[in-house]
């Protein structure tokens, strides 16, 4: 059966890319009743944020989606009339070649990573013809603002944590082999690459006034935990207490889970682009990570995140955002982290607000599923 729309995506970031490209497939399935092959060339990183995945199959269906393995050589492979190649993955020339003998040729799609930078809108559809065949690839920038590509959310979401606020967090926490949260304890989910500012967190986390339970998925900042807390290894279901601090280590958690802990956490520390863009959905404070680049680019759109995040809030409360964001990303001039700590759970309630009416005005730059799906059709 020929697929409506083929995806491809390489596997770079661990999971965040991948991570993207399922919810993508899955949402062009579920609300438009598309044909997608979704080529991915690592299944093992894959089957961590989906468990149903058969890392050795060449070909599978998974939730409506046709999974291919993209393999080397690549198989001969009709088309789809919408080509997705997610974040600047190269296609493979054969698969390339064949797209060049269609008539019409697909219509190519190069997507993105997210970005709040102002040039993304002027750059957002732009065509890059291609220099030696009869094909032509757009560039599709999701974004925060209605000119970029929007960003990647189900029809849904709200009304399915809607639910889970009101009647799923009990049964989520006892999974987790947890009780309901105390009255004045804070719970944080720390999904974070490795970081040099962790340990003076965990100080802070350590010696703050009120209980702080933090939740780790099990990935790259458990050696580092392990290290502050004098401990060989750390495993999936231990739970270690320090001062104010009780670490509680977590199974990596599958897409959907990884949401409800999100919206059941008060603070949630993401990282990349997948998981900061569900954090923002969560209504919940958040602290983004981004992807640490060698000359500092990532630094750049921090702030520009940082300027459209912070918009409406009070100036003692955007400052302790900032410096929070800042100092957890390496930025120089960000004080130390117990004062940047401090300075957070003083403007905690008003955060937190912002944390909801940010939540709603996501939604004025539009869903990246349904921009994709317009823009195609206007191509077709």
């Amino acid at each position: 059966m020929r697929a409506s729309w083929d995806i491809f995506c390489n596997v770079i970031d661990n999971y965040g890319d991948v991570g993207i490209a399922w919810r993508l497939a899955r949402g062009l399935v579920k609300e438009y009743g598309l044909t997608v092959r979704l080529w991915v060339d690592d299944l093992r990183a894959f089957q961590q944020i989906w468990p149903a995945i058969d890392r050795d199959a060449d070909v599978q269906s998974c939730e409506g989606v046709l999974v291919s393995a993209w393999r080397t050589p690549f198989v001969a492979t009709e088309p789809a009339p919408v080509v997705i190649e997610a974040f600047g993955c190269v296609l493979p020339e054969t698969y390339l070649a064949a797209m060049s003998e269609q008539s019409p040729p697909p219509v190519w799609i190069n997507l993105e990573y997210l970005s709040a930078e102002p040039w993304v809108a002027e750059h957002h559809g732009l065509p890059s013809p291609h220099p030696r065949l009869p094909l032509t690839k757009y560039f599709f920038f999701p974004g925060y603002t209605p000119n970029t590509g929007g960003l990647l959310a189900e029809a849904d979401l709200a009304t399915r944590r809607a639910a889970f606020m009101q009647d799923g967090q009990p049964v989520f926490w006892r999974a987790l082999g947890l009780e309901a949260p105390l009255a004045d304890e804070l719970r944080v989910s720390l999904f974070a690459y490795e970081n040099p500012a962790l340990p003076a967190l965990l100080d802070a986390w350590a010696a703050d006034a009120r209980p702080v339970t933090c939740l780790v998925p099990e990935g790259r900042v458990i050696p580092q935990l392990a290290a502050w807390l004098s401990v060989a290894s750390l495993q999936a279901g231990e739970f270690h207490q320090r001062g104010a601090l009780r670490l509680h280590i977590v199974p990596f958690l599958n897409q959907d889970a990884y949401d409800c802990l999100l919206w059941a956490c008060d603070l949630n520390f993401v990282r990349g682009e997948d998981s900061c863009v569900r954090g923002q959905w969560a209504a919940r404070p958040l602290v983004w990570q981004a992807y640490p680049q060698a000359d500092k680019a990532h630094w750049n759109k921090l702030n520009a995140l940082l300027m459209h995040y912070t918009e409406g809030l009070d100036v003692e409360a955007a400052r302790a955002v900032n410096g929070m964001w800042r100092l957890w990303n390496g930025m120089p001039d960000t004080g130390n982290m117990a004062a940047c700590w401090a300075a957070w759970r003083t403007q905690q309630a008003v955060i937190e607000r912002h944390a909801g009416v940010w939540c709603d005005r996501l939604g004025l730059a539009g869903r990246l599923t349904r921009k994709l799906v317009d823009f195609a059709g206007n191509k077709l």
